[in-house]
């Protein structure tokens, strides 16, 4: 097991406040979808806290630490933990963003700008809020990341005898955009989004070759189980997680942290998580080319010279019938 692994698992997996990746204080809106969000990598006790704020803000503003922890048949320590996974530096920002949220819901007006998008918002509105969200995320992800893991991971795939991308979904997506990256310098790299042909593929990694495992949730089992083989065939093992205590860590020689997504009823949390991931991406590119740059050069020149006439192709003016149908 790789010296992060042991870091990561050391504590019982419960995140602390100054742990890498540990999400940006949430909009007060956005704290029911917080605790869908962050509830499968909690405890119970921390589970029944988070579920508490959510359903009562204005009940549980106004207690104390204690009384919260009465409440909820847990400890004060469980309280304050679950305030700090939900984004929040403490207790006090907790109860302040709970009051917030409940003078919001006795108003009935909705902030100015929130990442909550409902059914009768105009797209003016739609647009703003997910300017200012995609913002957000990319400042919390760039804020979060180690750059020294980032720079390790770099080196592993500017080096790499082949690169391996595991993705499903939306971060399937995010998967195939850095192997056609990593390809067009010159690189060998493929995404897969097939689980049986992920697996069947991670068998011959070895060491010299290079594993990512790309999963917002960090327990998609399509991804970690190919990440696992890989890890135990000796590649080295890359993660981008929302979430660095997550399974798929466990695994990981090296992981990378996204920004966790505030997710919403009408804004999935492959919206956000898709934003971070992609802002990785486009750091471990960069720094692959820069490491890489006397071949990489070249391979980026020919790449675009190739596809220069197909941007130039004149397109057939088409025309409409004048037959009513």
């Amino acid at each position: 097991m790789s010296k992060h692994v042991k870091e990561t698992f050391n504590g019982g997996g419960e995140a602390d406040a100054d742990t890498p990746g540990t999400p940006a204080p949430p909009a007060p809106a956005a704290l029911r979808a917080r605790v869908r969000s962050l509830g499968p990598s909690m405890t119970r006790s921390m589970q029944a806290v988070a579920e508490a704020v959510a359903d009562d803000p204005a009940g549980c503003a106004a207690l104390t630490v204690t009384d919260l922890a009465a409440r909820t048949g847990t400890s004060e320590a469980t309280v304050v933990r679950t305030a700090r996974l939900l984004g929040y530096p403490g207790y006090r920002d907790l109860r302040l963003a709970l009051a917030a949220l409940a003078a919001q819901q006795e108003s009935g007006a909705a902030p100015a700008v929130t990442v909550d998008i409902a059914v009768d918002d105009s797209l003016a509105d739609v647009v703003a809020k997910l300017a200012h969200e995609e913002a957000q995320t990319l400042a919390d992800t760039a804020a979060g990341l180690d750059v020294a893991t980032l720079g390790t991971a770099v080196t592993a795939l500017a080096g790499a005898r082949r690169i391996e991308i595991y993705g499903v979904g939306a971060s399937g997506l995010v998967a195939q955009d850095l192997a056609q990256k990593l390809q067009r310098i010159g690189l060998i790299a493929h995404a897969h989004n097939d689980p049986h042909l992920a697996v069947t593929n991670a068998v011959l990694l070895r060491p010299g070759d290079v594993a990512v495992a790309i999963t917002y949730s960090g327990g998609t089992g399509d991804v970690i189980e190919p990440l696992r083989i890989a890890f135990e065939r000796g590649a080295t093992t890359l993660a981008l997680t929302g979430r660095p205590n997550a399974p798929v860590a466990h695994y990981a020689d090296l992981v990378l942290a996204t920004s966790a997504a505030r997710e919403t009823q009408l804004r999935p949390a492959a919206m956000s998580s898709r934003t971070s991931q992609l802002l990785v991406v486009d750091c471990l590119f960069v720094g692959v080319a820069q490491q890489t740059y006397e071949t990489a050069a070249p391979a980026l020149a020919a790449s675009y010279e190739a596809l220069a006439p197909r941007h130039h192709t004149p397109v057939p003016t088409a025309k409409r019938s004048s037959t009513t149908r």
